[in-house]
């Protein structure tokens, strides 16, 4: 009979797991590999209203990450950007757990199989950033028609052979790619790594989303590296992984379905966090919406796609983690200009308590995320609802 955990448990567990910190530090260059490497993978976005999302998550747990470090990484081998659960930071040790990914999207690539119908152009990129070093799109001719899907056939080449491991990202100007050849910039060990059986990487990968997790349902698993076949796919393996000893499943009391938790660990035995942190719109803690509205009655909302007048809470909002709850959403924006963190909208969530401690919290989460970015002051217009 499995082991059955209670929700609030479960809550404090999961909340514990992530190793958030609140208070200011600095994070170091070892301090940014570490982090990424126990999330697994950090997603990557282009918006920048606030912070970039990468540099609001790790800033979170492993401190405020300095200008260029990330580049840096990348440039030496330490970290690589991939599809993992989105576009992300992923630790150079797991690149051989991607590499099926790669030769599987060679040909499954978004606009089909770009370097195979276009193998002169592919061999020509190759050749010019085999002979000039590093990178990006800008420095080839041609023009697209705007938007994601209709990029200059010279930037849908670089994304197709950077899909297929074909080149690599060895850093970032602003937020543009930077490519360069895999065997200058991977360590040689990776780079001589063998080839992994498939059924050796789906376990594995089973596993690591629960060790960066503490907990996933098997639909929160296949979410969190956006395994393809669904739950069908990874049921054997996952048992298997419980079988070996490196995950349990325990029953949860509200009924829903099960969990998997790291085998050594005792979510029951989880202290109750303190303090609070702002937390990005691309969180891996709110990757899987279901789980999040389970455990914390949260519906977590990302409106940054929609239509103003479609908008319930903002356009950039973060979360408010405040001990193991979730609060409120503040919709916030960096005036790089004057220096300012503005607090343009807070919505509290229904029959939020303990108010005078919130707020509290609150001010020390917005003072240290304006400092993480580099802000001199927070201006606070927004009511509280």
């Amino acid at each position: 009979m499995k082991a059955t955990v209670s929700l609030a448990a479960l809550r404090r567990h999961v909340v514990a797991w992530q190793g958030f910190a609140t208070r200011f530090r600095r994070a170091s260059e070892e301090d940014v590999v570490a982090c990424v490497r126990r999330l697994s993978c950090v997603q990557l976005d282009s918006i920048a209203t606030v912070g970039r999302s990468h540099v609001l998550v790790l800033a979170s747990r492993a401190g405020a990450v300095e200008d260029g470090v990330v580049s840096r990484l990348l440039a030496r081998g330490r970290l690589f950007e991939y599809w993992a659960h989105e576009a992300c930071l992923v630790a150079i040790e797991d690149w051989p757990l991607l590499q099926h990914r790669m030769r599987e999207r060679r040909t499954h690539h978004w606009w089909g199989p770009v370097i195979d119908s276009n193998p002169a152009l592919a061999a020509r990129i190759l050749d010019e950033v085999r002979e000039r070093g590093p990178l990006a799109s800008r420095h080839f001719e041609g023009r697209g028609g705007g938007g994601m899907w209709r990029l200059k056939p010279a930037k849908q080449m670089l994304d197709a052979l950077w899909t297929a491991g074909e080149l690599v990202v060895c850093g970032r100007q602003g937020f543009q790619r930077l490519y360069d050849l895999p065997q200058r910039v991977l360590p040689p060990s990776v780079l001589a790594a063998p080839v992994l059986d498939a059924d050796e990487v789906l376990r594995t990968l089973v596993a690591r989303a629960v060790l960066a997790r503490g907990a996933l349902t098997a639909r929160g698993i296949v979410d969190h590296y956006r395994l393809r076949g669904g739950i069908a796919k990874i049921a054997a393996h996952l048992a298997a992984v419980c079988r070996s000893g490196e995950l349990r499943e325990l029953a949860v009391s509200d009924g829903g379905p099960p969990v998997y938790v790291p085998a050594a660990c005792d979510p029951g035995a989880a202290a109750e966090s303190t303090g609070g942190v702002l937390l990005s719109p691309f969180e891996n803690l709110l990757w899987d919406r279901d789980f999040t509205r389970r455990l914390f009655g949260f519906d977590h909302l990302i409106e940054v796609y929609k239509k103003e007048h479609h908008r319930v809470y903002g356009y950039y909002v973060l979360p408010f983690l405040f001990g193991d709850r979730l609060v409120g959403r503040l919709d916030l924006k960096a005036r790089r200009d004057d220096g300012v963190l503005c607090v343009n909208a807070l919505h509290l969530e229904p029959g939020v308590r303990r108010r005078e401690l919130l707020e509290a919290s609150l001010q020390r989460a917005l003072a240290r995320l304006a400092r993480t970015l580099g802000l001199a002051s927070v201006e606070d217009r927004a009511k509280r609802r």
